[in-house]
């Protein structure tokens, strides 16, 4: 392929991912404006002058729309293993280097936009059902990464559940009026002794 072509991908793929940002940012303001149940995929198109056609070219489900952030996490942790020295070390590493960031995926997030994201999400029963899906895949692209098999799949299935935990107890503190600032130190030290007994209940893991 030419350096033309190359650049007309690039240009394709950039005007692709602005629509998704576009749509779905468009769909959250609606939906935490009046409700997720209030407003339709109609209103959603509408509101982002397209096609309803168009949106689901995008986004198959209605749920999608928001969970659309979750997007580039999906198979992070597959990625992050294979940095060493062992997947469950620079999975912890990871971890503690998006608390130090307040990465809204850790949940140590005050930000009032933030919150009202977190908020529709875990307080819409469609939503939450809907994430189970991303974290289902999540989990297999971290079991592949480990190489597949009963023993990767347990493996994955307890490290995506301590990530889900860890970062649900810190949104809750904060949801209940706690301080990001407030809460770090003790999420720093709950994800330190999670990631010790991952480690110490998971021997000889390895990224393939």
């Amino acid at each position: 392929m030419n350096e033309t072509g190359t650049r007309e991908i690039g240009l394709r793929e950039r005007k692709r991912q602005r629509m998704y940002r576009t749509v779905s940012d468009t769909a959250i303001r609606l939906f935490l404006e009046r409700g997720f149940d209030a407003v339709s995929v109609a209103d959603v198109a509408a509101a982002a002058e397209i096609s309803k056609p168009t949106l689901f070219r995008y986004f198959p489900t209605k749920e999608d729309l928001v969970l659309y952030r979750f997007a580039d996490h999906e198979d992070e942790a597959a990625r992050v293993v294979r940095e060493g020295p062992s997947p469950v070390e620079a999975l912890r590493r990871h971890c503690l280097d998006g608390l130090e960031r307040c990465d809204p995926i850790t949940g140590l997030n005050d930000h009032p936009e933030v919150l009202a994201y977190q908020s529709l999400l875990y307080g819409t029963p469609a939503l939450v059902a809907r994430m189970y899906g991303y974290l289902e895949r999540s989990e297999a692209a971290l079991a592949e990464a480990l190489g597949g098999g009963l023993d990767a799949r347990l493996a994955a299935g307890q490290i995506v559940a301590v990530q889900r935990i860890l970062a649900q107890e810190n949104w809750r503190r904060i949801a209940a009026g706690e301080r990001a600032a407030d809460v770090r130190g003790d999420a720093v030290a709950a994800a330190e002794r999670a990631f010790a007994v991952l480690e110490a209940g998971l021997p000889g893991l390895v990224a393939h």
